[in-house]
């Protein structure tokens, strides 16, 4: 990147406990940025892809910025109200990530709400990654190479942040 990401984070409460909050705008419409967010072949610019029936309610997601050796999760979607909410809880190891993206759009331009409950979760890693990742779906909105994101400017450079808002 050219210039240093900045943490955006903060703490709320939101529908379902204690959550990270990250917020997006782009002078995107909403149905461009619903579709980045949840087709499997836009979704995998940027971060991975599902794969699966998600008319069952379930999914498996592989994230394909992670490298080859990343495992699969399941993904259970919550609720799906296109193109607005997207709620779904996914196992990442051992843990289970509740994440939650809300889709507003006013004067041209498009707001991405998202977030994801915590509890004693390791903010200084998880802040870092979903800037990470937001940023990389930025990119792909604005039709720059989302290649250009280095998560090497992301973490452990916002990591501070993080760990301060857990405290």
């Amino acid at each position: 990147m050219s210039t240093a990401p900045a943490a955006t984070g903060t703490l709320g409460v939101g529908p379902h406990g204690r959550e990270l909050r990250l917020l997006r705008r782009f002078a995107t419409p909403l149905e461009t940025v619903w579709a980045a967010m949840t087709d499997p072949a836009q979704l995998v610019k940027w971060i991975g892809r599902w794969e699966g029936d998600p008319a069952s309610g379930k999914v498996t997601f592989l994230m394909t910025a992670e490298g080859r050796d990343a495992p699969p999760e399941d993904c259970e979607i919550l609720q799906c109200s296109p193109p607005h909410r997207l709620t779904v809880q996914t196992s990442v190891g051992p843990a289970l990530w509740h994440l939650r993206c809300e889709l507003g759009h006013e004067a041209g331009t498009t707001t991405l709400l998202f977030a994801q409950r915590v509890d004693d979760d390791p903010l200084g890693s998880i802040g870092p990654g979903w800037e990470y990742y937001l940023d990389r779906l930025s990119a792909v909105l604005a039709g720059e190479d989302p290649a250009h994101v280095d998560w090497d400017d992301y973490y452990p450079a916002l990591s501070e942040h993080y760990e301060q808002l857990g405290d």
